[in-house]
């Protein structure tokens, strides 16, 4: 498996004219099928996570929609579920900071700078056509900083990493997230 493999599958799932798949489920099944996890072409866990959640503008489903996978792969390749659970945490958390670094939020309102719970919303934004652009831009930002972990030397290196010295970074005030450590009002 390449790196554009999984960007070239969540194309196919997400640039469908019929918009059958949204964000968070074309991420969520590109990366599924790069790590060959079961069960393929089952989008459901990532259904309702489409626009930030319920195209409430939160956590854009790039994110979401891999975070899903990574989970489910930490799981699977470690089976110990606090380790994995830790783990599949902190490589999502490196990918959310290097994500806002390069689009200046991780939340789907900032980044498509629209609202699309409100009326007529969802529809033009279809027709604006910017899920086809924007959005399969931070689609693939998230699956070129993932896919790798497919291969088992990458994901072994990773994990060594973060097993053997996990540094605190400083905390840095990243556009739609709390400091990490603090409560939001």
């Amino acid at each position: 498996m390449t790196e554009i493999e999984p960007v070239e599958r969540a194309r196919e799932y997400f640039l469908r004219d019929d918009n059958y798949y949204g964000c968070a489920e074309s991420a969520f099944l590109a990366l599924r099928d790069a790590y060959g996890l079961d069960p393929a072409g089952d989008s459901s866990p990532a259904m309702a996570l489409n626009g930030g959640v319920a195209y409430s503008g939160g956590m854009c489903g790039a994110i979401s929609g891999t975070a899903l996978a990574v989970g489910m792969l930490a799981e699977q390749r470690l089976g110990e579920h606090f380790q994995a659970k830790r783990i599949a945490r902190e490589i999502m958390e490196q990918v959310i900071d290097d994500f806002a670094r390069e689009h200046d939020s991780v939340n789907c309102r900032d980044l498509i700078e629209m609202d699309l719970r409100a009326p007529g919303e969802h529809a033009r934004f279809i027709e604006s056509g910017i899920w086809r652009t924007r959005c399969m831009a931070q689609i693939e930002f998230a699956l070129h900083a993932l896919a790798p972990l497919a291969d088992q030397d990458v994901w072994a290196r990773r994990v060594a990493e973060l097993d053997g010295h996990v540094p605190d970074r400083p905390a840095t005030r990243i556009p739609g997230r709390a400091l990490r450590g603090t409560v939001r009002p």
